[in-house]
């Protein structure tokens, strides 16, 4: 009777090991709408996986509706979830070490991000987010601006007494110390916030102002320009044990669309500023400009705040910090 249980148990553990082979269905969370370039990153993936023909689908969960999106990164490192597009310094409070993915002045313009992406520094986090049983699929970063309800945002004196949004620990550190009142929320969260009066200025990707209508709620737009003090590197993610369990073919469809997406991811990212620019001047908002006296006092500003607590509260920081500042 016992060699016949531990046959059926044996033969149970093979069909699910062999599951993820056969026919099935990756699941993907993001918070962004289906005009996001996050979700266009994941449909190119999907799509790419699809043609493919290799018995894999993967169905994305947008516009938060499978997790909220401070919370993807937990369920996706213990395998409750196949994939993300996540802003990796949501996960700073699991992994200290990703709030220097959201550092201020850090990153110059995106192809300095790029770089980075292929670095040793990148190289650094990954181990950490292996530890994690979390893969990176897709590499890419974004710029971003200000945007304030009643006035311009471009040097640091601008945010003082200003209920204030920064995406990432780091941010909210630079700006607590140009005297702004810090609400942490998602990116997603900033038009309602403006709009009920909680919140009086923003910083966020030049995507997210434009697929959450930001401009809607705002008198003035500083773009990423020239000078752009705001980049989050923001990766299309896996779970390691679900990528593992994939059988070659699969692998290689996936890796192939990573490949494609963030071809594709980079390129979108350089136009979206621009672009984001002229959608806030179409609707009628002031565009602002961050000179470079701007960009430098608020990485002077930074050095004394986000940088230092970096250094002090992670173990590694300093190597981490200098990898990064390493990258030319």
């Amino acid at each position: 009777m016992k060699s016949m249980l531990k046959t059926a148990v044996a033969a149970v553990a093979l069909v699910s090991a062999g599951s993820i082979a056969s026919g099935a269905e990756l699941r993907l969370s993001h918070q962004w709408s289906n005009k996001d370039i996050r979700h266009q990153v994941a449909q190119i993936v999907a799509d790419e996986v699809a043609a493919a023909d290799v018995d894999l689908e993967i169905k994305i969960f947008g516009s938060k509706s499978l997790f909220k999106p401070r919370e993807q990164y937990k369920p996706l490192s213990r395998g409750q979830l196949d994939m993300t597009v996540l802003p990796l310094s949501y996960a700073g409070g699991q992994q200290p070490a990703y709030n220097l993915t959201l550092m201020p002045g850090l990153v110059k313009n995106h192809d300095h991000a790029a770089r980075l992406a292929a670095s040793p520094f990148m190289e650094a986090l990954e181990a950490k987010m292996a530890d994690d049983d979390v893969m990176v699929l897709v590499h890419g970063y974004l710029a971003g601006g200000f945007a304030g309800k009643d006035k311009c945002i471009t040097k640091p004196e601008d945010v003082a007494g200003l209920q204030t949004r920064a995406a990432g620990k780091s941010f909210e550190q630079m700006l607590a110390g140009a005297d702004a009142s810090i609400a942490s929320m998602a990116s997603s969260e900033i038009y309602n916030a403006m709009q009920t009066g909680v919140l009086q200025a923003a910083n966020t990707s030049s995507s997210s102002f434009v697929s959450y209508r930001i401009y809607e709620q705002v008198s003035c737009y500083t773009p990423a320009g020239d000078v752009a003090l705001w980049f989050m590197y923001q990766p299309l993610l896996m779970n390691k044990s679900t990528f593992d369990g994939l059988n070659d073919a699969q692998q290689a469809a996936l890796l192939a669309g990573a490949e494609k997406a963030e071809a594709y991811y980079l390129e979108e990212a350089k136009k979206q500023d621009a672009a984001s620019a002229e959608v806030f001047k179409e609707a009628g908002v002031e565009i602002a400009e961050m000179s470079a006296e701007d960009f430098e006092a608020w990485r002077a500003l930074a050095m004394e705040t986000s940088y230092k607590k970096f250094v002090e509260e992670v173990k590694d920081g300093q190597d981490l910090l200098d990898l990064a500042l390493a990258v030319e």
